[in-house]
């Protein structure tokens, strides 16, 4: 297992660096809103990083999260990637891939998913025709197409702007663009058969495991940045043992967090089963990313309080991040599940 960037990953990494540092400053964050970056997502587009994710993998995927996250970019780059290009190019038919790829990797068309199935959709007669309702669904706002996988976790595409499709904003935690989807009669086209829902949960857990680790690190970053410069008793907070060591078990926190998302996807890449690895990352995604957020603004002092701090921002995608697909508890009590079974014999399959 060699987790070395290849060099498009690395080239491509390098890229989505740079333009989110650049683009996804605090002004521009702030003037964002609860809203979607439009300027950003045009120059994400623009330099092809969208559909580089067909060539580079879920790992370089995650490598590109990472990026997003340290900087808490608001685009639906992960959701495009996961629930539109990724779920397509895998599952698709034919004519599907050839008729929705070309608008995904361009990003004229944008792509979420109401992840994870809660039973909240249901199929009539299996023809297609969809009713229901999902209470929240990250990025919807922005969305052309909504991954929908109904009560048997089927999963169907469906057109934002289509007849019985109601769009009602919502806030969340975090600054996603999100909203609540209710469908009456709307029209879905099916997208893979039954083992699509649990591949794309799969995809999606380690995918977003990659963007909690950089909005951790980027917490991190600016602790470490803070506690350095501050002095209290003649000398910077950094020096202070207590300081030190709370810091440290956050940097170990999320290396585990990248650890675990890198052997997911890299199984993935490698056609290997890796539903177990990508509860893992889930896990801690959840776990930790919460640990961390939480000694970033612990490590700011009075600072950590000011809403108006850039590091608030971390701790809100990594709140959200712990919750979303499932909460620590939930994804271990999934994973408990799925070793019981194969040590019982079942054969674990690719996800």
């Amino acid at each position: 297992m060699d987790f070395t960037p290849t060099e498009e990953q690395a080239a491509g990494q390098g890229l989505a660096a740079r333009i989110f540092r650049d683009l996804s400053t605090p002004e521009r964050l702030a003037a964002a809103g609860t809203g979607s970056d439009e300027e950003l997502w045009k120059e994400l587009c623009a330099a092809g990083l969208i559909g580089a994710v067909e060539e580079i993998g879920l790992l370089g995927l995650v490598l590109l999260l990472e990026e997003q996250g340290r900087t808490t970019a608001q685009v639906p780059f992960a959701a495009t990637c996961v629930y539109g290009v990724l779920a397509v190019d895998e599952h698709g038919t034919a004519e599907q891939r050839e008729r929705l790829l070309p608008s995904l990797r361009d990003g004229t068309a944008v792509a979420t998913g109401a992840f994870p199935a809660r039973g909240g959709i249901r199929s009539e007669g299996g023809g297609g025709r969809l009713s229901g309702r999902v209470p929240y669904v990250p990025w919807l706002r922005d969305a052309t197409h909504v991954l929908v996988p109904d009560a048997d976790t089927a999963l169907w595409l469906v057109g934002t702007a289509g007849q019985g499709v109601s769009v009602q904003p919502v806030e969340t935690t975090a600054p996603w663009a999100a909203a609540r989807l209710e469908l009456d009669g709307a029209p879905g086209e099916r997208i893979g058969g039954a083992e699509a829902y649990a591949s794309v949960l799969a995809t999606s857990r380690t995918a977003f495991a990659g963007l909690q680790a950089g909005v951790a690190a980027g917490s991190l970053a600016r602790a470490v940045d803070h506690t350095g410069s501050r002095e209290q008793f003649g000398r910077p907070l950094s020096t202070h043992q207590a300081v030190l060591l709370r810091a440290a078990d956050a940097h170990m926190d999320t290396e585990a967090i990248r650890v675990t998302a890198y052997e997911a996807a890299w199984r993935r890449d490698h056609s290997l089963a890796y539903g177990a690895q990508a509860l893992t990352a889930a896990w801690w995604a959840s776990e930790a990313g919460r640990r961390v957020v939480h000694a970033g603004q612990h490590l700011h002092g009075g600072t950590g309080a000011d809403l108006e701090h850039p590091v608030h921002r971390h701790f809100l995608w990594g709140r959200q991040l712990d919750a979303y697909l499932g909460c620590g508890s939930e994804v271990l009590e999934e994973l408990g599940r799925l070793l019981a079974e194969t040590a019982a014999g079942a054969e674990e399959v690719p996800t």
